[in-house]
Order: structure tokens, then sequence, then C-alpha cells
């Protein structure tokens, strides 16, 4: 048999075999690797092999409980590994959770377990019976009495004696024992029966019908204004899907994991009539034994809609006969470490692949989405007006502060007087506000007027951060930790400074300068322990926030259904990145953070501080006009041949110094001239990083260029095996369809 495993080599490895059963291919193999074993995916049955007979190593065991993987999960794992560099072990075992790529967890894992539910004589002793102070135990009969059954290792985990206790309780008949697939009961015809459904639009209902009449690999792209209601058209159509195909399942993908819970709660109160554990998540929030569980009731089946983030693509779903991609613009989609994919991609691969429809929302569609869309090769479905019959699209006010500044109009710590006075209005009337910076800590820079002395991570080359509450410096690299000096410690001047200002100064500043308000701040700091974010979100909802102070996690999805002004702070650096999708991720972060405002009817306003307010991406955001913004875009991108018209790779390295880095991809690139399509690729120079040094390591980087996605492919695939010849660096990695170039 012929077994990937999880190395960086683009090959697989032959094995023996002389188990009992016969092994098919798909399967999860423990074999010998070296001096260890490791978990392996059969990929071939062959009866030959290169190696000698006495070379030919035997096979340990073999993961039987398991079914195998299809046939069309592990052309997705070859086809993501081809197109992305990788080797195929790279690409199918890191899609696995952890709990299957452990062969000493497997018979744990399958073990079938015990399950319990509630008798009626339970339900009606239960309140009385329980010790008023038992937290626990009462905790143990709520989870009782909301699922049709419980496992035992899910009730360990709210009580350390669940055993023992439903030892006792089975004596005296408040529960029973439970069949193995109690929650695995058949799904009714109409998987949302006796739920009400909200009466949809016109357009959200053509939306539903394009959809559901689809045949084949239909390539959708839902264009809606914020708050038109796009998820609403998801549930629809998979409403229509789960009920037409009895076995069919549906992957619903969202950008970030805060996103989750929200989509959670709508789906499983929308899909109520479903069988228990048909819907699950996926995510690397989740812990191991949960991810796991997700996984295998998708893999069998059990699942019907899987909810989850970018990694959820590569979730095994043999049923699989529709794909959603909310907010498919967004950058998380792409992952940055190990294999560098885009879920998004690879959800319009599979979607082909299958030969099943795969529907893109957003507000603000990528560029290159947008130019499939404009092409013809998907079909557009526009919703142009929100769902709820009185809520309007929020008026967009752009504040000049040079304005401000020459009229004498002062601001304080960065709030400009006509933000302020916004926010004190919004507070006399009870209505939330949104003050979106993207920025988090106290202030990016802590420096000395004296002798110029700045604050900086020892390890990267970059600034250290305040964060003025834990009165510490912070990388928000590499992690490195100090204390405040006291003094510079330069030159001794106790008159040190921040400059600029984060999530935390403005919290700071609005309670100074709107007295008397509710100042709640969300950001990676304020959200750090798990479920504090869930916490968080759950006060602003309940009206116990008058304002409400974040980055990028609270500029898109939510529904604060309170929140009638947005302020948006120091939008302009983007304007002059390097990056040439700056602007294109500004105008989608503006106009998502924008749409937060107005939602339930009230009308909602956004105000954006600026000293450019004449620059044409303001200009397109204050009339609401995307798709203006996104031709002009284009014909620029169209003129300086960047993508979508142009396709682009990138090797990037990592050595102890600077120079080896730098040597490493001149060495690279003068190797790369030979291969078979470089005639057609552009190699520009190897320059460093914009942050060039993280964590005592220095980066550089190559870009390629090419007017032929084949062509460029196909040099890279020649490329490999030189790269892999060349030493010098700690690191490198080749990055296909880069977002940050």
């Amino acid at each position: 048999m012929r077994v990937a495993v999880d190395q960086p080599m683009p090959v697989q490895f032959d094995y023996r075999y002389a188990l009992a059963e016969p092994p098919l291919v798909g399967a999860l193999v423990l074999v010998p690797f070296g001096r260890r074993e490791v978990v392996g995916l059969i990929c071939d049955i062959v009866a030959t092999s290169d190696v000698p007979a006495g070379k030919l190593r035997h096979v340990s065991a073999i993961c039987s409980a398991c079914a195998p993987l299809s046939e069309a999960w592990i052309a997705l794992a070859g086809f993501a590994a081809d197109y992305y560099q990788r080797g195929l072990g790279e690409v199918a075992l890191p899609a696995l959770p952890q709990a299957l790529r452990d062969a000493s967890r497997w018979n744990r894992l399958f073990a079938v377990e015990e399950r319990f539910r509630l008798r009626p004589e339970g339900r009606a002793q239960f309140p009385d019976a329980l010790p008023a102070r038992a937290s626990a135990l009462r905790r143990l009969a709520e989870a009782l009495g909301e699922q049709p059954s419980l496992g035992l290792s899910d009730a360990r985990a709210l009580h350390p004696k669940a055993s023992a206790t439903f030892d006792d309780w089975l004596a005296r008949g408040w529960i029973e024992r439970a069949d193995a697939d109690a929650g695995e009961a058949a799904t009714p015809a109409d998987p949302v029966a006796n739920v009400p459904l909200p009466v949809l639009t016109d357009e959200q209902r053509e939306a539903v019908d394009a959809i559901s009449r689809a045949q084949g690999f239909a390539p959708f792209l839902l264009h809606g204004v914020t708050g038109s209601g796009k998820t609403e058209v998801y549930l629809h159509a998979l409403a229509g899907l789960l009920g037409a195909q009895p076995e069919a399942q549906a992957l619903v993908l969202v950008p970030e994991i805060n996103l989750t819970p929200q989509f959670e709660a709508v789906f499983r109160a929308r899909f109520a009539s479903l069988a228990d554990g048909a819907i699950v998540t996926m995510h690397s929030g989740l812990a191991e034994g949960e991810r796991a569980r997700n996984w295998l009731a998708a893999h069998t089946g059990v699942a019907r809609i899987v909810l989850g983030t970018r990694l959820a693509i590569l979730a095994s779903m043999p049923k699989l006969a529709m794909i959603v991609v909310d907010e498919e613009h967004d950058p998380a989609y792409k992952q940055q470490e190990g294999l560098r994919y885009s879920a998004r991609d690879l959800a319009i691969y599979r979607a082909k692949q299958l030969d099943i429809p795969v529907v893109l929302g957003s507000a603000t569609p990528s560029l290159e989405t947008w130019w499939q869309a404009e092409q013809g090769r998907y079909t557009r479905l526009t919703l142009t007006r929100r769902a709820v019959a009185e809520a309007a699209l929020p008026s967009v006010r752009l504040v000049d502060l040079e304005e401000e500044r020459q009229r004498g109009r002062a601001s304080v710590d960065g709030l400009a007087g006509p933000l302020i006075a916004a926010l004190k209005a919004r507070v006399e009337r009870g209505e939330q506000s949104l003050v979106f910076l993207n920025r988090r800590g106290y202030a990016p820079i802590l420096s000395c007027d004296a002798c110029g002395w700045v604050a900086g991570c020892p390890r990267c080359s970059a600034y250290a951060v305040l964060h003025k509450p834990e009165r510490a410096l912070r990388c928000h690299h590499c992690g490195w930790e100090s204390r405040i000096p006291k003094s510079c410690p330069d030159c001794g001047n106790i008159d040190i400074a921040p400059m600029g200002r984060g999530t935390q100064r403005v919290e700071e500043t609005l309670a100074s300068v709107v007295p008397g308000a509710r100042v709640l701040r969300i950001d990676a700091d304020s959200t750090r322990r798990k479920g504090s974010a869930q916490a968080l979100f759950s006060d602003v909802h309940a009206g116990e926030v008058d304002i409400l102070v974040g980055t990028q996690m609270i500029a898109k999805g939510h529904d604060f259904r309170r929140v009638t002004l947005v302020g948006v702070l120091n939008a302009d650096t983007a304007l002059f990145s390097h990056d040439f999708r700056a602007s294109e991720r500004l105008f989608a972060q503006l106009t998502q953070v924008s749409g937060r405002a107005g939602r339930a009817g009230l009308p909602g306003e956004v105000l954006i501080q600026t000293r450019y307010p004449r620059h044409a991406l303001y200009q397109a955001l204050a009339r609401q006009d995307y798709v203006g913004f996104a031709n002009s875009t284009l014909a620029e991108r169209r003129d300086a041949r960047l993508p979508p018209f142009v396709y682009q790779a990138m090797l990037r390295a990592e050595g102890r110094t600077l120079e080896a880095a730098l040597a490493f991809l001149e060495e690279a690139a003068a190797a790369f001239a030979p291969l078979p399509g470089a005639d057609r690729v552009t190699v520009y120079d190897a320059v460093p990083l914009t942050i060039v040094k993280v964590f005592n390591v220095h980066r550089a980087q190559l870009l390629l260029e090419s007017a032929s996605r084949a062509a460029l492919q196909a040099s890279l695939r020649a490329w490999q095996p030189v790269l892999r010849s060349l030493k010098g660096v700690l690191r490198w990695n080749v990055e296909v369809d880069p977002l940050d170039v």
C-alpha cells in the first residue's frame, strides 16, 4: 500500500500489510517511520513497489473503526497539495482532528459511550430533591433536561462524580439508559417544522429561488448591503436543500471564531427540528475532544450542517450538497502558516469537484470575486435594501480634522468635537454608539522627547506597544513583555510619554469626555479568556453598554440592534500603505463597521475622522458606492498588471541574519531562470519584509508574477527540488496567491 504521512516531502511511502482486515484507500494506519511510529493515510493499493522487498516495512495497525475517507476528499487534499506546493501528507493529516492522528487514542475515541436521558419522574422530582447549594448537581440535571440524551464524558465535564451520581439517579428511577443512537433519530422531512419563518423581501426571494433552482456546479455571488438579510437567504436555501434531500449535508464558513456563537444560535433556532447532533461547529477554539466528535459527526453523515472557520473547508462530508462562504472577502480565509491555502478558493474548487452550488456572500466582495461575476463566471444576486422595512443605510459624514484645527475646534485626545457631541446625544437618547479603531493597546509608541528614545522590542524590528492597564510594554509580534520604565533608559528623563492611541486610550478618553456613559472595550486583549468575547457581546445586545470601543472584532457580522452611531478613528494610515490591496481592505472594513449602525429602524449615522475627506475612497464610501469603487479599482489594477489580471507567488526565507535570507533568495532566483515556463514568469528582486526581524529571525521575500497561472504553477513545481537542495536559512516557504505583498 502507498501511505501519505505528515512530512515535508512530495512523495508517499510504500508498506507491506499482513492484517486480518483488508486495507482500503482512505483508511488511517499506524506505520513505522524512521525510529518512531506515525499515523498515515492510505492513498493507493499497489501490487508492486520500487522499494526492494526486503526493505519494505509492515503496517503496525489500521483504524478500522473509522470509515475510510472518500476518494473525493483525497482528491481535494491532492489538489490543495499540488496547487499550494506541499506534500499530500502535509495537507491531509493536519486536516484531521488531533485525536485521529494519535493511534493511542483510537480505542477511546471510538468506544461506544453510555448515554442517559431524563424520565418524567425525574423531571418532576429534580427541583425539590437536589440540595440548594449543589450547583454541579443542578447543572447536570439541567443538561439532562435540555438534551435528548447526555453522554457520560459530557456529564463528567459538568460534575466530576457524574458516574456515581447517575448510578444513584438510575436507582431512584429519575433517569434511564438511552440507546447509543438515541440522538441520531431520522430527520423529519421538513427541517424547519413548527418554526415561524420571517417574510422575505422580493430581492431575498429571488436570490433563494435562484439558488434552489441550481443544478450541478453553480457559483453565486450574493452581493447585499449590510443588514440586507444575507443570512436569511442562506437559511432559506439550506432549508430547501435539507428538506428535498434527506441525507444532504451543507457547509457554512464564517471568517472568525467569535462569529460562530452568533451563527450557531441562529441556525439551531431555525433548524430546531433536526436531530440532536445535526448541527456542529468546527474551529480551532474547540477542545480537542469536542472537535474530534464534531468531525466524526460530519464524517459519518450525522451532522447535516457544519458551521466553521477556514479549517472546516477540509472537513470530511460524504454527502456535501451546498457550500456557503459568508463575508467571502475577508482576509481571515487565507491561512498564513503551514499550508497557506485560501478557504474561499478551495470552497469554489470543492463545489466544482462535487458538482454542487456554492454561495459567496458579502457587502464588499473581493475584487477577484467581483471580476469573476463581471465576466459572467459567477451568477450575481443583489440585495440593495435592508431587510427590516423601516431600516435604511446609515448616512456617512466625513469629519475634516484639518478644517477642525483651522477653525480652532480642539479635539480631545484624538476625538473631534463633532464626534464627541454625537456620542453625548446618543447617550442622552438611550441609544448605543460604536467607536472603531483598529489598533489595540494604549499607545503604539512610548518615547522620550529629550533624547528621542523609543521603546522597542529587543527581539523584533518593531515598537513595543504600551498597555497602560497592565503597566506593561508588549510586542504584538513575538509576545515579549516588560514593565514600563520609570524614566528614559538612555538619558534618565522622567517625562517619557505615549504617542498615538489604541483602544485602551480611547476607552479612557471616552470615560472622561462623555460622563456617565457605560463604555466597553472589545479587542484581543479584553477577550483572551475562553468565552469572554461571547459574554461581552451579550452585554452589548442586552443594552448594558452605551459606547462600544473595539478593533475589527466588532466590525463585521454582529447585529447590534441599538447602535445608531459609528465613529471611525485613524483610518488614514491605510491610504499610504505599500500593499496594493490596502485600499480594498480599508473600503471593506469601513463599509462593514458602518453597517453596524441603524439596523433596527432607528436612523444611523457614521462619522469618519480624516485629513483627506476628498480622497476618492472616502467619497465612494459616503455615496455607499461599492460598484463604482470596485470598477475604478479594477481599472487601476488592469493598467498596473496586478491581480486579478496576473497571478502571483511569494518565496519567503527566514535566516539568522538578513544577509543570509537575501542570499538564499538570490540563489533561488538564479536557479529559477532555466526552469520550464520561467520565461513567462517575472521574478522581482529579493527585499526585506516590512517587519524584517521577528523573534530574532530575519525575514525577506521574493515575488514571482505571471499572466499565465499554468506557467507559474509548472515553474513552481519544477523549482521545489531546487529549493530543497539550497542551504543557509532556517526556514523557507512558497505562498501561492499571497494576500500580503
